[in-house]
């Protein structure tokens, strides 16, 4: 998950979000990663660079990347990881973070 963290601020994703599903048995994953761009180009380079430096550093690929053609909400899987890599407006519609906060959620400090 760490490498997915470096991968979002090499492209300066913000207001990066984990949260610990492993305790809801009904999650469908372990993990989450959420964070967003100011963008669609942003949130697709953010994408992008999750994508090559996980495979990189990991050489772990995703299962598969989901929104890619609008880029206002890209979905990254990894199995027990789900990365939502999305713009300011999709996410306070579909509040994630609000969504699963039975799990354990983390607000990640900016880096400026």
């Amino acid at each position: 998950m760490d490498t997915i963290i470096e991968g979002i601020r090499n492209r300066k994703g913000q207001r990066i979000v984990t949260i610990d599903l492993r305790k809801i048995k009904e999650a469908p994953v372990e993990m989450m990663v959420i964070c967003e761009g100011v963008s669609s180009t942003q949130v697709s380079s953010i994408a992008d660079e999750i994508d090559d430096y996980v495979r990189t550093q990991t050489h772990v690929h995703p299962l598969s990347i989901a929104g890619q053609e609008n880029a206002e909400w890209i979905a990254l899987d990894y199995g027990t990881i789900f990365v939502h890599v999305m713009q300011r407006e999709p996410r306070a519609y579909y509040d994630i973070e609000h969504l699963w906060a039975d799990g354990k959620v983390t607000e990640l400090p900016e880096i400026l």
